[in-house]
């Protein structure tokens, strides 16, 4: 079975490339480009892992984090930021993400942060 994931992000490029690199692993990936939206897709769906700006438009990541844990606290989620927001990303963790992603990255970061989230036994 390919693990689902959703990838949230403000910027269509971000979803594009996070996307590809998640297609190359064998996930099957869906789209959001806004926090709320990734709530409702993340209710409906289910996924196995939501990578998550955390910086976007309307809501932001920490609260989307916040609202996907509340639905499942076991969710994994891996925070995707740019460097310099490292209080951002401490926050993300204590509230409960599963790792993080700093921008801008290569597609090996990317592989190696998802398969230990994903492979790692769920908590909640």
């Amino acid at each position: 079975m390919a693990y689902r994931v959703l990838v949230v992000d403000d910027s269509k490029f971000m979803r594009l490339m996070l996307g590809e690199i998640m297609e190359s692993m064998g996930y099957e990936v869906e789209e959001a480009e806004g926090g709320r939206l990734a709530v409702e897709l993340y209710s409906a769906n289910s996924p196995d892992l939501v990578t998550l700006d955390i910086l976007m438009p309307e809501q932001d990541g920490l609260e989307t984090l916040r609202q996907i844990l509340k639905l499942n606290p076991a969710a994994r989620v891996v925070m995707v930021t740019a460097l310099g927001m490292e209080d951002y990303i401490k926050q993300a963790m204590e509230l409960g993400a599963s790792g993080f992603i700093i921008k801008p990255f290569a597609p090996e970061q990317v592989q190696a942060v998802v398969s230990k989230v994903l492979e790692e036994p769920a908590e909640g």
